[in-house]
């Protein structure tokens, strides 16, 4: 015959407050609804549960709070941040087992809220510029790439930020010939070097570059390091993002 299943906390409640007031043991039984031999074991302190079922965890408790340093660390982590920090620090385990560890500690996996600043103004230029790309390709993408890169002569691509707007930045471009691809304030999602960029940043953020000699062979080490077919699937989602930016009538979009 099979074995029963452990008492539950209520039933050991009962059990024991029927017992102090020195119930007999077959009466105990009947009131919390169980064996007379469960009562006997649980008063004479011998059924301290069963063995466990299932495979044995991977992790101890002292690498599950590692985990859980690293997550309070930086809440923006993503799953495989933390899954490479994690492990690199000597833990065996899997991304599934870090996924389940993350989640039994409280936390679940979420895109951040914070997006551009888009005024009203902002929001047209944003959906303007979204409707007059709209019939890009993705060949007419790759080959704007391609003319780009192809020779010495360069189209500059950027954002508006001030330090990209100023005095000094125009006349340095001017001055060396670049031409400015014009391009809306606050728009990254219609802009894929911006997941580049993140790319790099996250590969070099274990880094520690001494001087600007060794961070600027870092980050073309880094760059050099991104796979072409990485950057092929960014160029490939151009059409949705401007689909994307499009439906949202220039608001910001999950790219």
């Amino acid at each position: 015959m099979g074995k029963t299943a452990d008492l539950t906390v209520v039933l050991k409640t009962i059990i024991d407050t029927l017992h102090k007031e020195g119930k007999p043991q077959t009466l105990i039984a009947k009131e919390a609804g169980c064996s007379q031999s469960a009562v006997s074991k649980h008063v004479n302190r011998k059924l301290s549960g069963r063995k466990k079922c299932g495979r044995k965890r991977f992790t101890n408790n002292r690498e599950n709070r590692s985990l859980e340093r690293l997550v309070k660390q930086n809440r923006f982590k993503n799953l495989g941040e933390l899954h490479k920090e994690w492990t690199e620090a000597g833990v065996k385990a899997s991304r599934a087992t870090t996924h389940r560890s993350v989640k039994e500690f409280g936390y679940s996996c979420r895109i951040p809220l914070v997006k551009p600043l888009l005024n009203h103004r902002r929001h047209q230029r944003h959906l303007s510029s979204a409707k007059g790309k709209k019939k890009w390709t993705v060949a007419q993408v790759e080959k704007l790439i391609v003319q780009l890169f192809k020779d010495a002569d360069f189209i500059f691509q950027q954002d508006l930020a001030p330090a990209h707007t100023a005095k000094s930045t125009k006349s340095w471009l001017n001055d060396h010939g670049a031409g400015v691809l014009d391009w809306p304030a606050n728009s990254p999602d219609l802009n894929p070097i911006e997941n580049l960029r993140g790319i790099v940043k996250r590969k070099m953020r274990n880094k520690r570059p001494k001087n600007a000699d060794e961070l600027k062979a870092t980050v073309k080490g880094t760059w050099a390091s991104i796979p072409p077919q990485q950057c092929h699937r960014l160029i490939t989602s151009m059409p949705r993002r401007i689909e994307a930016v499009i439906k949202a009538k220039g608001a910001p979009t999950k790219y």
